[in-house]
């Protein structure tokens, strides 16, 4: 099995997002309403966040556009179709 396969079947809680991305939790959670349309992490059964790598790249590029690119929230979402729009992640 490729590094590549193993790395996309992680799935971290929103502790481990928030120590990797340098994202507070609240953040991460309200980036989760925010941006709805592209930041969507699975819940267990118990309603706990699970992320997948995917969704530390798109928290990556949402941190990157607000605090070097200075975007709005109407910005980052108009930004966020063009760098992940439905058709070019598969969701």
């Amino acid at each position: 099995m490729a590094w590549e396969e193993i790395n996309q079947d992680i799935l971290l809680n929103i502790d481990q997002v928030s120590k990797l991305t340098g994202v507070r939790k609240s953040t991460l959670r309200y980036w989760e309403k925010s941006f709805d349309e592209y930041l969507k992490p699975t819940r267990t059964e118990t309603n706990r966040r699970e992320y997948t790598m995917a969704d530390v790249e798109k928290i990556k590029a949402i941190r990157r556009l607000i605090e070097e690119d200075h975007l709005t929230v109407l910005g980052v979402r108009l930004r966020l179709g063009q760098l992940f729009s439905k058709n070019n992640n598969g969701n």
